[in-house]
């Protein structure tokens, strides 16, 4: 999914992209308004975090002219305005959520992928689930589920176990894992893809040590049995 993250302050900008692209999204930066309205037109994102109090044309601005061509791509405003009034205006303008500044970073990842789940939810044509283990997997709610437990995903953990899902009993090497789940512009870090495994099997493997689902195969990559 392609967002589009529009903040004029750098480092929350920079913050919000490397929150986004951990989870697995690719993100578009706009530094002002006037840039948001133009790469909202030629990118069509999926949808877009929106700060309100930006140069050249304001968030509540922006909001409105995607709202008159696009009535369903969802939108967060992100803004250090966090007068009641500030927010009733933003939702009346057609907004999916609001986070105020400053926040964090847990608050931040647990609304975009509520935000995620509805749009997916709208915009698919089927659901997708598959079974690996006793976990079935919810695609399109981002979350795996057995008889009595359910985790919530992110959109790369959804990737990393559709790639293994469908290569099952095959050895998925790290190049294929990192351009399906990362894109062929990642340029790959060992760390990464290890870190991104081991937190899965901490959500989905009954003894992470030794686990059952995801198998390592060394110096190669990843198999599911």
């Amino acid at each position: 999914m392609k967002v589009l993250v529009a903040e004029d302050e750098i480092h929350i900008r920079e913050g919000l992209t490397e929150i986004l692209e951990n989870e697995g999204y690719q993100v578009i930066q706009a530094e002002n308004g006037l840039q948001a309205w133009t790469l909202y037109q030629q990118q069509t994102p999926d949808f877009i975090c929106l700060d309100i109090m930006m140069p050249e044309i304001n968030g509540y601005d922006v909001c409105r002219k995607i709202r008159k061509e696009n009535e369903t791509i969802p939108i967060i405003f992100i803004t250090a305005k966090t007068e009641e009034i500030d927010k009733v205006l933003g939702l009346e303008l057609g907004a999916d959520d609001y986070i105020a500044k400053p926040f964090g970073v847990k608050e931040v990842i647990a609304r975009i992928r509520a935000v995620t789940r509805r749009y997916l939810l709208t915009t698919k044509q089927k659901s997708s689930q598959f079974q690996m283990g006793e976990w079935a997997i919810f695609s399109n709610e981002l979350k795996a589920k057995t008889a009595n437990k359910q985790v919530d995903l992110s959109l790369r953990d959804i990737k990393i176990l559709q790639l293994l899902f469908t290569k099952k009993g095959q050895v998925v090497t790290r190049e294929e894992l990192f351009n399906f789940c990362w894109g062929r512009d990642y340029l790959p870090n060992s760390r990464t893809l290890d870190q991104a495994i081991s937190k899965l099997r901490k959500q989905i493997e009954k003894d992470p040590k030794y686990p059952e689902i995801i198998h390592t195969i060394h110096g190669v990559g990843y198999r599911f049995e």
